[in-house]
């Protein structure tokens, strides 16, 4: 197989962009520096396109591996054909290899294998020709053999369909097509072990569906409430078809002694040994299926989150609602220092209500505090009662978020939270990762295990090194995309950095520690185990402001400094004016609105040689120098800032809202509105036109507008649709 025609095919491309590709990654470059540096020899392959290319390519090169092992294996025991070889050869899948594999597979002890050591199989053949005349039991009269275990003709006639059923099983054309029969025209279907138990899964009581119809989210509901002993989950063949198919394939001839045995042989074959394979390998797909584009939707919803626009220079109280235990605070300055810390009792039992808005009044005072950012947990409704009747009684205006708290908890008790905070037990630890999530979502998310940040569904259900990968790869790309800033990133956050391990993370900030700010990107060659090769790899996606070189403040690789300082002076850009818009960016003044350069550069192509850089390196460079240190996330939705409250009571039909997707499911997306409950929003309500996924129309933290189709007080279920008719007064 020529893997890298199979990508491009595959994913679309060209075949030189998957040769430059497959290359790159085996010379131990990473996803975000082949999809920043290495455009020109990609073709500009974004670290999406790259990361589905670096996973067929394992899975294909593991094939091949396969596929020689097979080979190999056959040929030792002397049985490999040039039919054979052809066929595993060409073979596109792990199944269809295992297929080919299984007649010559070492098998355990089965019926037939016990069958062949009591010697039936000269009668197994003679059944398989079809054309004795003899009654079968005559025939079988040679084969009793008390010493070998045979009493009688009945005992070998067994054997020899054992046999042959298992010789029918093995035969992978066979399976191909029933496999193939299943998925098309087959079901799935479940029962309730008992419908008067109450649960989740009542929709699938008495549920059945066409198996290549069924969405990814009912295969995972299926599946986990077959593990939680609720459900009975079954495939359901064509099953009258399959049999006369291997009727068929088997009976060559009609014999009135051997036909009625060979079509008792293949309705053992298929009940007994190729249906339970071939259901449990269907099921095994859909669920394979189902887990990558559930672990699609948790990587596109974790992007989103964390690529949240930070709000920069604001004084924020981190607030961690809870009940019994009351609700932490944390005061956080705008570089994210802990000033101050505090539990008040606001909520129930104590209900300290009073007492608790004089102690926030004396905070808000005594730090100037900009904003609120409130966690999504227990007591959070509660908790926003209070800060909106607070925020009534104060002179100057102050507002509060909701942020979702996923995996602060998991942050608080970690070892790094123990690190970072050593003097503050967890509750406090909390209240200042929920304020800096507002200031830097970020840099405070790469604080916490990725599967812990929770936004999609079945998390825990789903293979976990997969999902670990997937959405460890999403944080990366996401680190990379926005970079960071030499000087000030934790451990946590340079991590994540291409080239960039946990140790050489660890050596950054220990080397920064002891010698002092970064004045260079150079200097990190001076870091303990950092060497040219991580260099060349994490060089472009570390900033450096007010360094000896400008830039070092930009997404420029070092290895285009030389074209880049040339192109400056032939576009007359000063190194001070560099600085001065780097400033600006990063102080959120203009937003690095430098001058127009694209029209001064005149012919590219001649530019480009010139500079001795290719065109898209050009276009980039230039791009760097209009808009230095640029956040790619200032064009994500920035949160809603909110000062009152509305309760699910007030919610009418009709009413139009502004609202947070704060999570993105197979059938639909939840909003936040404000009333702590979050609304759905159906797939069929996101938009007019015809959509196959929610992703399609809207992200987690876009901000949407939204009106009420109902409210289930009882449920707490609010209907809302995205789909507003007209204009309304």
């Amino acid at each position: 197989m020529d893997i890298n025609k199979r990508l491009a095919e595959e994913l679309q491309v060209k075949i030189t962009q998957v040769e430059a590709a497959v290359k790159l990654i085996d010379e131990g470059n990473t996803i975000p520096f082949i999809a920043r540096y290495r455009k020109e020899a990609t073709g500009s392959l974004n670290d999406e396109v790259l990361r589905n290319l670096f996973e067929r390519l394992t899975y294909l090169r593991g094939l091949e591996e396969k596929k020689e092992q097979v080979l190999s294996s056959i040929e030792e025991q002397g049985m490999l054909t040039d039919e054979l070889r052809a066929k595993i050869e060409a073979a596109e899948t792990m199944v269809l290899v295992d297929d080919l594999y299984r007649p010559y597979r070492p098998k355990k002890k089965t019926r037939a294998s016990v069958a062949k050591e009591k010697g039936l199989e000269g009668l197994a053949l003679i059944i398989k020709l079809q054309q004795t005349k003899d009654p079968i039991e005559k025939e079988a009269e040679p084969y009793v053999n008390e010493e070998k275990g045979v009493a009688n003709v009945e005992e070998a006639i067994q054997g020899a369909k054992d046999i042959l059923a298992e010789a029918v099983s093995d035969e992978a054309d066979y399976r191909t097509y029933i496999r193939d029969l299943t998925v098309k025209e087959g079901t799935i279907s479940s029962t309730a072990k008992d419908e008067t138990v109450q649960s989740v899964y009542e929709n699938y009581y008495r549920y059945s569906e066409p198996i290549k119809k069924v969405a990814g989210h009912r295969v995972l509901a299926l599946n986990r409430g077959e593990k939680e002993k609720i459900l009975t989950v079954k495939i359901e063949a064509p099953e009258e078809r399959i049999l006369q198919y291997l009727e068929k394939q088997t009976i060559v001839r009609d014999n009135p002694v051997t036909t009625p045995l060979l079509k008792e042989v293949c309705e053992d074959s298929y009940h007994r040994l190729i249906q339970p394979a071939i259901e449990r390998e269907i099921r095994n797909d859909l669920t394979e299926k189902a887990e990558d584009g559930a672990i699609d939707v948790f990587g596109k919803n974790l992007e989103q989150l964390l690529m949240q626009p930070p709000i920069a220079g604001k004084v924020v109280l981190g607030w961690d609602p809870a009940f019994r235990t009351g609700c932490k605070l944390a005061v956080v300055d705008p570089t994210g220092k802990v000033l101050d810390t505090k539990v008040i009792y606001p909520t129930a039992p104590q209900n300290k209500v009073e007492e608790s808005k004089r102690e926030l009044k004396k905070i808000f005072d005594k730090y100037n505090v900009d904003l609120i950012s409130v966690g999504n947990g227990t007591a959070s409704r509660e908790s926003e009662q209070v800060i909106t009747e607070l925020l009534k009684e104060l002179k100057s205006p102050i507002q509060y978020v909701i942020v979702n708290e996923a995996g602060a908890s998991v942050y608080s008790a970690s070892k790094l939270a123990t690190e970072e905070f050593p003097n503050f037990d967890v509750g406090q630890r909390s209240a200042a990762s929920i304020a800096r999530r507002l200031q830097d979502p970020l840099a405070e998310l790469v604080k916490i295990d990725p599967k812990s940040i929770g936004v999609g569904q079945y998390q825990h259900d789903m293979n976990q090194k997969k999902l670990s990968e997937a959405l460890t790869g999403v944080v990366e790309d996401s680190v990379n995309k926005v970079g960071v800033d030499l000087n000030t990133a934790s451990a946590s956050l340079l991590e994540y950095i291409s080239g960039i391990s946990k140790t050489l993370a660890k050596n950054i900030v220990e080397y920064r520690e002891n010698n002092g700010r970064f004045q260079d990107r150079r200097e990190l060659l001076k870091v303990p185990k950092l060497g040219p090769k991580a260099f060349e790899q994490c060089a472009g996606f570390m900033r450096i402001l007010d360094g000896k070189n400008p830039l070092d403040g930009t997404s420029v690789h070092p290895e285009s400094y030389e074209a880049a300082t040339k192109l400056m002076e032939k576009l007359g850009v000063t190194p001070a004016e560099l600085r001065d818009l780097q400033k600006a960016s990063k102080a959120g003044g203009k937003k690095a609105g430098g001058k127009s350069l694209s029209s001064k550069v005149g012919d590219k192509k001649k530019l480009a040689e010139e500079l001795g850089i290719g065109e898209i390196t050009l276009t980039d460079i230039i791009k760097e120098l209009e808009k230095p240190a640029r956040d790619p996330r200032e064009d994500m939705p920035a949160p809603i800032l909110r000062s009152d409250i509305l309760n699910m009571e007030d919610l009418k039909p009709g009413m139009r809202l502004k609202g947070t997707v704060r999570n993105v499911i197979d059938f639909g997306a939840f909003v936040d509105i404000g009333v702590h409950q979050d609304g759905l929003v159906h797939i069929s309500q996101m938009t007019d036109r015809y959509i196959k996924h929610p992703l399609e129309a809207v992200s987690v933290g876009d901000v949407v507008e939204v009106e009420v189709l109902g409210v289930d007080l009882q449920k707490k279920r609010i209907s809302l649709t995205m789909k507003l008719q007209g204009d309304k007064k």
